[in-house]
């Protein structure tokens, strides 16, 4: 700290009247009665009109009961839980980001499928062109081809707008600049078993962001009572002072000076307040530890059914690849029959159409595992 003042009147006046004062003439006789006398003026003096100073104190707390420690510990907690929050979003953002992706994978499949049943559809359709010109099919068959095959172009139609929207989607998650030439990997991953991902749920429940947070939501309400205790206890401070000061004015030094003192501080004017707070962060500790457990359960809920899920999305796979070969051969002997003259071209249509809805289903139930995979993952922790 530093200071300046230039007062009006001076802060200190000093005055000595003058007068006659007695002179010792050498006479023993005379000591009690002078005979000579000489005069003194009188003396005015006057101090502290300006001044100029500055003070230095640096204090070090050597004991604060252990406030300090504890203040530093809380600040080292709140640093960490926001770095698992934003890890936490980051996953979330991941996770999102795997879902448009395989939805993107999910149409493009089905585009190949299409592909697949256009092709099917246009050699039947020459097929049965050439047998209505031979006579031997009725044209109403022909017409029945060709209304399937217009209801396929729509179908592209809505498949290339649903791709087309879903890169966009993709894109603007991501913060990739989009253009239409935009090429994405879109082949189905090599499915494993579930058991390749498995984990148990404590361990699971250990690896969770929230369950790692609400950790450090108890050690931090613990931390705040301890805190609040160390309010209640002595504090020891050391510290050196030093000041120096100017009084601008001539004939007189300027000072300086300095010491170093310890201080010791007991708290006493607010023993039942603060003994009545501490009563309730320690409520506060045992809801903290309440919402720990509690928590652990519905995350350990969540981590079950997702793990179940993950099995029931494998399961669906084998029932529809199992679906799609009995639906492949039934399109096989209705394309045999139908050349033979023993079935109709509405059965033939309906037993293809089967085939592609099955494929469908095949390929919705590989995206879905894919999706189960990665959401089982998200929710154990991985």
């Amino acid at each position: 700290m530093a200071f300046g003042m230039k007062a009006v009147n001076p802060l200190l006046k000093l005055k000595i009247e003058g007068g006659n004062l007695p002179v010792y003439d050498g006479n023993p006789a005379n000591l009690l009665t002078a005979t000579e006398f000489a005069y003194m003026p009188g003396i005015n003096m006057n101090f502290l009109q300006q001044v100029a100073g500055g003070a230095v104190t640096l204090v070090q707390p050597i004991y604060a009961g252990n406030r300090i420690k504890t203040g530093n510990q809380l600040a080292d907690i709140n640093l960490d839980v926001k770095k698992k929050q934003q890890e936490l979003s980051d996953k979330e953002i991941l996770y999102k980001t795997e879902k448009e992706f395989l939805q993107i994978i999910s149409l493009s499949e089905k585009e190949k499928t299409l592909t697949g049943y256009e092709e099917f559809l246009d050699k039947l359709s020459k097929e049965v062109q050439t047998a209505v010109k031979s006579g031997v099919v009725i044209k109403n068959d022909l017409l029945k081809v060709t209304v399937k095959r217009s209801e396929l172009k729509l179908k592209r139609t809505q498949l290339e707008n649903g791709i087309a929207l879903s890169k966009k989607q993709l894109c603007q998650t991501t913060g990739i600049p989009y253009n239409d030439n935009l090429v994405l990997e879109d082949q189905l991953a090599v499915i494993n078993p579930p058991e390749s991902y498995y984990i148990s749920e404590d361990e699971a429940v250990k690896n969770r962001l929230e369950y790692q947070m609400l950790e450090k939501s108890v050690e931090a309400s613990k931390l705040q009572t301890e805190l609040k205790k160390g309010e209640a206890r002595p504090s020891v401070n050391v510290g050196l002072s030093g000041f120096y000061l100017d009084p601008i004015t001539r004939n007189i030094d300027r000072a300086f000076n300095g010491m170093a003192f310890a201080a010791v501080t007991v708290p006493i004017s607010n023993w039942w307040e603060d003994k009545h707070k501490v009563n309730q962060l320690k409520t506060k500790e045992k809801m903290a530890e309440n919402d720990l457990k509690e928590n652990t359960e519905l995350l350990k809920i969540q981590i079950d059914k997702a793990w179940r899920d993950l099995q029931e999305a494998y399961k669906s796979i084998h029932l529809n690849e199992e679906t799609l070969v009995q639906a492949s051969e039934n399109s096989r002997v209705n394309q045999q029959s139908y050349k033979n003259g023993l079935s109709q071209m509405s059965d033939l249509l309906e037993a293809q159409a089967q085939v592609n809805d099955t494929q469908e289903k095949l390929i919705d139930s590989k995206i879905n595992y894919q999706l189960a995979i990665s959401y089982y993952l998200l929710v154990s922790g991985r």
